[in-house]
């Protein structure tokens, strides 16, 4: 009953092109550029030959109709750029009607989606941040800038600049660009008297900061070049340095080193104290929809970020549905012997009490081994403070740490439609 191999698809097309896209305007536009066209030939017309009675002239009576002609080839002319901006890159991309009517309305779904922060840094945020991109275009990632290992750490500290690693994962995982493009931003080299190390993409977006003057600035060309959803931010334009106070007294400095003293952590501070917040992420987070914490590590990669001043005001002032992701399993040197109540406890105890309304966890034992260190973080049955707990299969089968960026991003979306259907029935009534 498809009547054709392409007839189906054709009609897909068609009834998803129209409403959404800004097709519409853009055929509205190219329209006009008909009719002036047209009426451009008419007043060549008329002065040739003279058929009409004259009107009344705006301009010498050569130069009426040629006006008018280039008007209408200006109005073409960016009808088709506006239709190119549009729907072209799909048309290019795609060789199959269906494709193309599959990808209009995902791409169409995406551009309507719900404004989504995400806050983090390290792995678990890039995992997330895969997921959500398949869902939302209008998506903001507030990354941590306390860095200070590996090749991030010796830029930052040869260089003057933000720690790019976290963001050249955040990037990557947004990116919809080529595959080979991708893989050459997370090239490392393994070899060279001073490449040794570095990754690709590190040594880019460091360049394009020497480039452009600005880190920021750097952040955006990269996204450009990889054709991200979304957009990145750091916590703060400065970029941070930690020391953990742990609970037999001792001190450890530096995100790099607080993992490997193997001690509790009681309380971490950030240095300088009083560090401005990132004005766009603040906005974003005011804006948004939807604030997602974690998945992370929960002292070197997420409270870093919620300790920014700025941030956490924000998060306060924010009437978003607020969630943290708490870890599949936890970490040696920082979560050790963590229960999910302890998770949310230390962030409330670094911010405030009220910082989230969800924390949603895995609740199925991953298939950790003893290669691992780590341990499941299982819920129990210590109720948690300021927060609904919500349960749901999240862990990757493959990498059994690390959550599945689908079936966690499937978990805050439902989530999320719950939250706004229960809005909008309490509105309703």
């Amino acid at each position: 009953m498809n009547g054709g191999r392409g007839g189906s698809g054709w009609s897909d097309a068609v009834k998803l092109l129209y409403p959404g896209l800004g097709v519409k305007r853009w055929l509205l536009v190219g329209a006009l550029g008909v009719v002036a066209w047209s009426v451009g030939i008419a007043f060549l017309v008329r002065r040739l030959f003279s058929f009409a009675r004259p009107f009344p002239d705006f301009l010498p009576y050569n130069l009426e109709g040629v006006f008018l002609i280039a008007v209408a080839v200006g109005f073409v002319g960016l009808a088709v750029y506006g239709l190119y901006r549009s729907v072209g890159s799909v048309i290019l991309s795609d060789r199959s009607i269906g494709s193309l009517a599959n990808t209009v309305y995902t791409r169409r779904a995406r551009s309507r989606g719900p404004r989504i922060v995400a806050i983090g840094g390290g792995t678990g945020l890039s995992v997330l941040l895969r997921g959500l991109k398949t869902y939302t275009d209008n998506l903001t990632a507030v990354i941590t800038v306390a860095d200070d290992g590996g090749s991030s750490g010796r830029l930052r500290r040869e260089l003057g600049i933000l720690p790019p690693g976290d963001f050249r994962n955040c990037i990557v995982s947004l990116s919809e660009s080529e595959p080979l493009l991708t893989d050459l931003f997370q090239y490392r080299f393994t070899r060279g008297n001073g490449l040794r190390g570095h990754s690709f993409g590190n040594l880019f977006i460091a360049a394009m900061a020497n480039v452009t003057g600005s880190f920021e600035e750097a952040l955006s060309e990269s996204s450009r070049v990889l054709a991200v959803h979304g957009r990145v931010a750091p916590a703060s334009a400065v970029g941070l340095r930690l020391t953990a106070r742990l609970t037999d007294g001792s001190s450890v400095e530096g995100e790099s080193n607080i993992p490997r003293h193997g001690g509790g952590i009681e309380r971490l501070s950030i240095e300088p104290a009083d560090a401005e917040a990132y004005p766009p992420a603040v906005e974003a987070i005011r804006n948004a929809q939807m604030v997602v914490i974690g998945p992370g590590s929960l002292y070197t990669s997420i409270l870093p970020n919620l300790m920014v001043g700025g941030i956490a005001q924000s998060l306060k002032e924010s009437g978003a549905t607020k969630v943290y992701v708490c870890n599949i399993a936890t970490e040696s040197g920082e979560t050790a012997g963590y229960g999910v109540a302890d998770h949310l406890e230390a962030l409330q105890r670094h911010t405030f009490p009220g910082l989230v309304d969800y924390v949603v966890v895995n609740d199925t034992a991953p298939a950790i081994d003893d290669r691992f260190s780590s341990e499941p973080v299982i819920p129990d049955d210590r109720p948690l403070v300021h927060a609904v707990l919500k349960r749901a299969a999240l862990a990757d089968a493959r990498h059994p740490l690390r959550h599945d960026s689908q079936m966690l991003v499937n978990a805050l979306r439902e989530l999320y439609d719950g939250e706004a259907n229960g809005a909008a029935n309490r509105n309703g009534g």
